[in-house]
């Protein structure tokens, strides 16, 4: 026994070393573009025209971000993206919830029906067009909640929690109702506290959907320039650095100086986008595991 254990710890240090190089390898291809881009956005603007900065800045300096916190379009940018995360978040995920309670009460007979109707949406849409004239029609152009009612409710996420909903303990519902407690005091006092791990995975997945948004941005609202979006403001930002080979006329932003260049001001403009899903994610991995495997797997 001990020379079969012996020869095991053996062949598992021998396969942890190349598993371990490999594991690193993947580690720095992913996060080398990221902080990179973190070295260019705290680099001289001027310095980083010549190239060579790779993990640390060769020259440090903050006006990066100064000059994109000055720009009053870009600060009002952020205010919306941020209300838009968190009241699309906040919103969509409750009506999703509600949902998804409904759609997994067996007492409910058309819920296989409506649940049908619901997943034909995921393979078939009315078209852009067609949209736009909705949502025109409905008077929700150049208006906030655009970003909100369209995505009111995301048939994923609803499958996802209707699933976890349906493994939860049949005899806690049942006896709320023995108690007297409706339908509605069932699912806030109960179904909600217990749906905690596949909610918070839901929720990660909506505002980091409402966070990334530009698309609606430039189809509904771009007549209003109060209403536009951090994200549709980078997307302009690296369509013109396309559009002009690499150059991006940088004259919008307020106290330019020949410290800041078009890559240092898309650097800074790209973490600034990035760090408020970084600093989130840490608090809510913890409930990925029990809320996809268990909302996602049903016996």
């Amino acid at each position: 026994m001990n020379r079969i254990s012996g020869k095991r710890s053996l062949g598992d240090s021998i396969f942890s070393i190349p598993n371990g190089i490999f594991m690193l390898l993947v580690m720095v291809v992913t996060l080398y573009p990221f902080l990179n881009t973190i070295a260019v956005s705290f680099n001289n603007g001027l310095d980083t025209i010549r190239g060579g900065i790779y993990l640390w800045p060769r020259e440090w300096t903050l006006q990066n971000y100064i000059s994109v916190f000055q720009n009053p379009n870009l600060t009002q940018a952020a205010f919306i993206s941020v209300a838009r995360t968190v009241v699309g978040t906040v919103v969509q995920l409750f009506c999703t919830a509600m949902l998804a309670y409904v759609l997994s009460r067996k007492e409910y007979m058309f819920n296989k029906l409506v649940t049908t109707l619901f997943v034909i949406t995921m393979y078939f849409s009315g078209g852009l067009i067609p949209g736009y004239m909705l949502i025109k029609q409905v008077g929700l152009l150049n208006s906030f909640w655009v970003y909100i009612i369209p995505g009111l409710i995301g048939v994923f996420n609803m499958i996802v929690i209707r699933t976890y909903i349906q493994g939860l303990s049949e005899g806690l519902i049942e006896s709320a109702k023995m108690d007297g407690a409706g339908d509605f005091r069932i699912f806030l006092r109960i179904v909600l506290p217990l749906s905690k791990p596949v909610l918070a995975t839901v929720a990660l997945f909506i505002a980091v959907g409402q966070w990334n948004s530009w698309f609606d941005s430039m189809l509904y609202t771009a007549g209003n320039r109060n209403l536009t979006t951090l994200q549709y403001e980078l997307m302009k930002l690296l369509s013109s650095s396309t559009s002009q080979g690499g150059t991006v006329n940088v004259d919008q932003y307020k106290n330019v100086t020949n410290m800041v260049t078009p890559v240092s001001i898309r650097a800074a403009i790209t973490i600034v986008t990035a760090m408020p899903i970084v600093v989130l994610y840490p608090f809510l991995q913890k409930y990925f595991v029990t809320g996809l495997t268990i909302g996602g797997v049903k016996e």
